[in-house]
This record gives C-alpha cells, structure tokens and sequence, in this order.
C-alpha cells in the first residue's frame, strides 16, 4: 500500500469534506495603476503579477516581472503570500502560487484564505488543485467579446478538506511527476 493510501485510511476513514470557494477564500480582483501616473511606475516597492509572469517563469512565483510603487495600492492593501492568483478574464486556465506579499492586473482574481480556512492547505496542495479549477473555469467562461468566467459558478467550485499530512503527500507525489516531466522534456530537446 502506498504511503498516500495508508493517510487516507488512517487519516479520512470516513470520507473528505468538500467545501465552497466563497466559504473559504476571500476574493480580490487585480488592478493595473493608472499610466497617466508616472509615481506609480517609478519604484520597484509591490511585484505586480501579470500573465507574462506565468509564462515566462512558472506557476509558483517569487517575483514579477514588473513592480509598482507602494504608492500605487489601492488603500495600502497589497494581496498576501501564498495567494492563489486564477485568471478570470482573458486568458482563462491559468494559475499561479505566489509566495510573496504582491498585487497583479486585473486579469487575475487573487483567493487568499478566509479566518475560517486559516491553517487547513497547504499552499501548495492549493497550488495544484487549482488546476481542476482551472479546467473548472475553463467550462464556466462566458463568451463574448471578451471572455469572463461566471464568478457565481466560480465560488460555487468545491475544495476538499484534507488533513494536512495528506495534502503534503500529494504535493510531494506531484512535485516528483513535475520534476520527472521537466527532465523529460529536456532530454527530449536536447536530442
């Protein structure tokens, strides 16, 4: 028996809850500081997450591309560490973990754990359940000029609560599969 089958014996005999979005995450949409401002652009204070980040250096962040000036936030309110960023607009299917204090453009709606979900993921295991939201999203897009998911059906979406040890196995099993593929596909461009 595998080490993740022997913690979901031992740890969930009797099942895993499923919780909302709404119920655990805080939701904020990102902003992009006014052009016009030139302050706001002339201080590297706040990383300033925008999809180019995603693309060029991964899912888990730890510094942007571009950053804004403190005077920039909006009410001295910067989004916490270990945010969860999700398109929500645009380019839907895309997310990132960011590990630092940070804002991002108006592209990304940033979760960030309510008092209540304080202490039950592991960021990580967040992380990579965000893919199923993703494809969640992905299936909930209005289309139209501009694409948008339908943020009811957005905080509707389902999150499992796991005990921790559980969740950290997962990661670690999907951090190997990642590690894996990266040396696999290295491999495959180098011949």
């Amino acid at each position: 028996m595998s080490r993740l089958a022997e913690l979901i014996e031992e740890l969930c005999p009797d099942g895993v809850e499923y919780r909302r979005l709404d119920e655990l995450f805080a939701t904020r949409n990102g902003y992009t500081p006014s052009k016009q401002d030139p302050a706001a652009w002339d201080r590297d204070d706040v990383p300033w997450f925008r999809m180019e980040d995603i693309r060029e250096n991964g899912g888990i962040l730890e510094s942007a591309l571009i950053s804004i000036s403190n005077s920039a936030v909006k009410a001295g309110r910067v989004f916490p560490a270990n945010s969860i960023l999700v398109a929500t607009t645009a380019t839907i299917g895309a997310h990132a973990l960011v590990t630092v204090e940070h804002l991002s453009n108006q592209q990304f709606t940033s979760l960030q754990p309510k008092e209540c979900a304080r202490g039950l993921f592991d960021p990580y295991f967040l992380y990579y359940y965000c893919f199923l939201l993703d494809e969640y999203c992905l299936h909930h897009a209005n289309v139209s000029s501009f694409a948008s998911v339908d943020m009811r059906a957005f905080r509707a979406f389902e999150f499992p609560i796991l005990p921790l040890d559980v969740q950290r196995e997962i990661a670690s099993i999907l951090d190997q599969f990642t590690t894996l593929e990266a040396e696999l596909e290295a491999e495959l461009e180098a011949e």
